[in-house]
């Protein structure tokens, strides 16, 4: 799934589930985005109460074409957010971890 974006040319996810060994779930969500331009972006995870879990990326970013991975395996089941930011655009999302 793409989703055009305004600033961005494109921004999307993919969950994947993959076992590690049998009864071993290992948990990433991969983020796909397109920078048109060069500048700074950030890519952070938070929980359902707004505490920073982790940074992805965050620097000055050259355009092109990127994916980051977010290996949520050490994560506990819940709501999470993650937030695409750069300095004229902001996007916020849900995201559900059930393991």
């Amino acid at each position: 799934m793409m989703m055009s974006v305004s600033g961005w040319d494109s921004f999307t996810t993919r969950m994947a589930s993959m076992p590690d060994m049998p009864g071993t779930p290992i948990l990433s969500t991969v983020f796909n985005y397109r920078v048109p331009r060069a500048m700074r972006v950030s890519l952070k995870i938070y929980d359902l109460l707004g505490r920073e879990i982790t940074t992805l990326v965050d620097g000055v970013i050259e355009p092109g074409e990127y994916s980051v991975q977010w290996d949520a395996s050490g994560s506990v089941s819940g709501v999470y957010f993650y937030r695409l930011q750069s300095i004229n655009f902001s996007q916020t999302k849900r995201l559900i971890l059930l393991k």
